[in-house]
């Protein structure tokens, strides 16, 4: 599923139009990433918790040509998905 797909799947399911479920979709968005540059977790009760985490800098290799390159430390985010989540998949 892609974001077009979230947003009229969204719109569906609240009856709303998909302008409004967009909206929501975007601005839930922003909020997340403002969070996380803030280094700031985002815990969805029973759904997960979206938790940043900074990557340490590492050496790689180019697939094509063989050759090893550095790769820059960087921040990134984890998802702990939520033990009701957990449960409605396995169950």
């Amino acid at each position: 599923m892609n974001k077009a797909d979230l947003v009229i799947e969204l719109a569906v399911k609240m009856s709303i139009t998909q302008q409004q479920s967009r909206e929501f979709v975007n601005v839930f968005q922003e909020i997340l990433t403002d969070t996380i540059k803030q280094d700031m977790s985002i815990m969805l009760q029973g759904f997960g918790s979206f938790i940043p985490w900074m990557q340490k800098e590492r050496s790689g290799r180019n697939p094509h040509t063989g050759i090893s390159c550095g790769i820059p430390a960087r921040m990134s985010v984890k998802f702990k998905p939520g033990k009701c989540l957990l449960e409605e998949l396995n169950s």
